[in-house]
């Protein structure tokens, strides 16, 4: 089996990744790199700057390698059949707020694949995680009691979609393995099977940037899923957005604002993401037993890990690191917060009545705002908070 990927090397950032085959797009980043650095042959490399480069490597792997990978993909659907009302794609060929494109960019019909750098550390699934309400009084939380949530949330039969604008932040994470999340989640299954898609920006302690990423799990983050495209499962399809790298645009405190939006939508069997206007790939229902039908749990807001640092409550922030009632330009806030229903329709989420969910709200909250009208905001809240403080959260 012939293949045609780009290489990442050394300290460079991004590599990209022939989209049109199917297997090299369902197979575990690791396994790509690994190949790369045993066999390799024809190889160029065209420079852009010091921390990307391209470059081409023509091979060949024994098929065995490719099937004993589970989730293999045997075709790949390159859009969806149908776009939900209200929702525009590539209305505006946007760069989507990433500045490696300032050093160029994927060919036609590869991908861009983000490489890991040596100094990061590895993204257990005990640090990403979401619990369902029914998850609040078991022992299952109480190994992830150092996650702290500033949420809504509605509950239903069936819901197809979820969508919202999230303003973009870069908060201080202020101590090793910790993090800082805002975030869509789109939710099914009991406890222990938990299926959920997820998708937001975060910042990690390693590095301090504001990253796009995306994360599923089809076993209560268990043993199953990954983050962006770490192992099979998302098959991304743009060649302009590379899931996992920093976003520039963040907001600034009483000056501009930046917003991010993200939409998620089931289309016949698959589950699809966008941003802002461009389709970035799905989510195949194969990959999940709860979810394949559709959610019945969707949440909007904030996360972070807290490490209780010295027995203290962390100083890590979440959203702008200030609460929700400084309002707009000081509080992050997720705007247009919508569901699809079973027509293919996004409704105002607060049309299923919005429901609360806060761990800590001296340390970090979350409030909805009830003019929909309010610059054509519709359903919005403000969220996050400063973390530890003396006298209201020790």
């Amino acid at each position: 089996m012939v293949f045609d990927i780009s290489l990442s090397f050394l300290s460079i950032s991004f590599f990209c990744v022939l989209s049109s085959s199917t297997l090299v797009l369902s197979l575990p980043l690791s396994l790509v790199q690994r190949y790369i650095n045993v066999r390799y042959e024809n190889v160029f490399f065209t420079k852009f700057s010091d921390r990307f480069a391209m470059g081409r490597a023509i091979g060949t792997m024994k098929t065995k390698e490719f099937v004993k990978h589970k989730g293999t993909i045997k075709s790949i659907q390159m859009k969806p059949s149908s776009i939900p009302g209200g929702v525009k794609v590539n209305s505006i060929k946007e760069k989507l707020f990433q500045g490696w494109h300032k050093s160029g960019q994927c060919p036609e019909a590869t991908i861009p694949i983000r490489r890991s750098q040596e100094d990061e550390h590895p993204r257990p699934r005990a640090i990403h995680f979401k619990p369902s309400t029914t998850q609040l009084n078991h022992s299952f939380a109480a190994y992830h009691k150092n996650h702290e949530y500033a949420t809504v949330y509605i509950n239903g039969d069936n819901f197809y979609g979820a969508r919202s604008s999230i303003n973009i932040w870069k908060p201080t994470v202020s101590y090793d393995g910790e993090i800082s999340i805002a975030q869509i989640w789109v939710v099914a299954g009991p406890d222990e099977q938990l299926n959920t898609m997820e998708a937001g920006w975060n910042v990690y302690s390693d590095d301090q940037k504001t990253r796009f990423f995306i994360y599923w799990t089809s076993d209560g983050y268990h043993e199953t899923g990954c983050y962006n495209v770490e192992c099979s499962g998302f098959v991304q399809t743009n060649n302009e957005f590379a899931i996992g790298s920093s976003i520039e645009a963040v907001s600034s405190y009483d000056s501009n604002q930046y917003d991010i939006g993200i939409t998620i939508y089931k289309n016949n069997a698959n589950w699809w993401l966008q941003v802002e206007d461009q389709l970035i790939g799905y989510w195949p229902q194969s990959i999940f037993t709860y979810l394949a039908s559709g959610a019945t749990t969707l949440d909007w807001g904030g996360e972070i890990y807290n490490s209780k640092p010295g027995g203290s409550h962390t100083k890590t922030q979440m959203g702008s690191g200030h609460f929700p009632d400084e309002g707009y330009g000081r509080a992050s806030y997720f705007r247009n917060i919508q569901y699809m229903d079973s027509t293919g329709n996004f409704r105002d989420a607060e049309d299923m009545g919005l429901i609360l969910y806060v761990t800590n709200p001296s340390c970090y909250n979350i409030d909805v705002q009830n003019d929909k009208n309010y610059f054509g905001n519709g359903t919005h809240v403000y969220f996050g908070g400063p973390g530890y403080s003396e006298d209201k959260c020790p």
